[in-house]
């Protein structure tokens, strides 16, 4: 039997705090007799030091053991085999014959132990995040200051299906310490979600010939910057490789999950690489809806400024008169254009453009510098970037605007950097100048804002 193997698998037993007869097949408990050979074996085993008795640590002593428990005193003698003298190893191997079924027995035992363990993961990080936000004439903006956690869990189905999680939860530490919704205070819009609920569920198909499909909740993006979409979804995203390509062909079908947003998009995109570190990201979608269709959602933004509460003429209490969000489809497709490449040692061009069939303002870009970039596993690791954005009003489906560092109607630059202190520790501080609502002149304004922040990976 393979020693190493053997020994990996006691070690594993022994890590998870687990007795012998807690995997052993049935026929492995019977106990050793206690006049059997295997126990002045054992005895003078530990009296050379090679083993110290039962898992625990200790001896049995004067207590009759199971042949399973003396195959586990024989896989940590076997551990220890090099260590051992002449006399010593010819102990370990004629109790290596006398116990061969119920080894074989440990070692799969721990492999299914493994294989159960495996099926449930759990990742994430912890994030401590501070903005000075100055939004001129509007004032310093402290929304964004919080304590965030992603915690992510994978539940294992089968070798091809996967059940995953996203849990979210936010900590204001400024103002009142609320999350700040943007809307007034009689909305309806919740953060359920945000409050250590599991926000996000879907799951995921990985196939033998490359193809992969999640169906759900999940968050999704369009574009090697989420210009286009960068949000959470309900619905479908699958790709397949293209044969003798380095592409892979997608398709997706997604829907809103604002409150009462009623609209879904589907299309089809490619991306991969096309040469020598050069890489490309195409999508065209539709919306379901038709460009100038209006609905009323059931979110609430107000009261309605004439009537605020409604008259009710048998002098019962007056219920307030509600203004819900009304929206105007001005776009019903879209496509963008991403292009990635290695323009010198460890500098990478990112670029992506993005036009809808809006009337006006309808056309998004972002350029991204890479120099480097940070490793979790490396600790001084380092990257640094600048970019360049301006996101036309009407110019994306629901682009990622990045934890509101890039809101749409805005343009703009960003330098910033990235550096890992420690393992698994990245922090990092960035700084913009941004003109926001350009193409309203009479509502425009300038932005400076600086973050920093630090993420606790696990």
């Amino acid at each position: 039997m393979n020693k190493k193997i053997l020994s990996a698998a006691v070690a594993m037993a022994l890590a998870a705090g687990i007795s012998g007869t807690a995997l052993a097949a049935e026929g492995s408990l019977a106990d050793v007799p206690k006049d059997h050979w295997s126990y002045q074996a054992v005895d003078q085993l530990v009296k050379d030091g090679i083993i110290e008795g039962m898992p625990d640590g200790t001896y049995a002593g004067d207590r009759a053991i199971s042949r399973y428990e003396m195959a586990v005193i024989v896989a940590r003698a076997t551990d220890k085999m090099e260590a051992a003298n002449i006399a010593d190893r010819a102990l370990i191997e004629k109790m290596q014959a006398e116990y061969g079924s119920e080894l074989k027995t440990l070692v799969a035992d721990v492999q299914d132990l493994k294989n159960e363990v495996g099926k449930v993961k759990f990742n994430g990080f912890f994030r401590a995040q501070y903005d000075h936000d100055d939004k001129d004439v509007k004032g310093v903006d402290r929304s964004n200051d919080r304590f965030y956690l992603d915690l992510r869990g994978d539940y294992k189905v089968n070798d091809t299906w996967t059940v995953k999680t996203q849990i979210e939860t936010h900590h204001r530490y400024s103002d009142d310490g609320s999350y700040n919704t943007g809307f007034s205070k009689y909305s309806q819009k919740t953060w359920s979600g945000h409050d250590g609920n599991i926000k996000r569920v879907w799951v995921e198909g990985n196939f033998d010939n490359g193809a992969w499909v999640n169906v759900g909740r999940a968050w999704r993006g369009l574009g090697f910057q989420n210009v286009l979409l960068g949000t959470e979804t309900d619905g479908v995203q699958a790709g397949m490789p293209i044969k003798g390509t380095g592409l892979t062909a997608s398709a997706i079908y997604a829907s809103s999950t604002g409150t009462g947003d009623k609209e879904s998009i589907y299309g089809i995109g490619t991306w991969g690489s096309i040469g020598h570190s050069v890489d490309i990201n195409l999508n065209y979608v539709k919306s379901d809806m038709s460009k100038g269709d209006t609905y009323q959602t059931s979110e609430i933004i107000g009261l309605d400024k004439d009537e605020p509460f409604k008259d009710n003429d048998d002098g019962t209490l007056k219920e307030p008169n509600y203004v819900y969000k009304t929206v105007d489809v001005k776009r019903d497709n879209a496509f963008v254009v991403s292009a990635a490449a290695n323009i010198a040692k460890n500098v990478r061009l990112i670029g992506d453009y993005v036009q809808t069939n809006a009337d006006n303002n309808n056309k998004s870009a972002a350029v991204r510098l890479n120099y480097k970039g940070t490793n979790l596993q490396d600790p001084g690791s380092f990257g640094l970037y600048a970019r360049y954005f301006k996101y036309g009003e009407n110019g994306t489906i629901g682009g990622d605007d990045e934890w509101g560092s890039t809101p749409f109607g805005s343009k703009g630059w960003i330098v910033g950097f990235k550096y890992v202190p420690t393992k698994n520790v990245e922090w990092e501080t960035l700084f913009s100048q941004q003109k926001c609502d350009f193409a309203k002149s009479d509502e425009a304004f300038d932005r400076s804002l600086l973050r920093t922040q630090v993420d606790f990976h696990f």
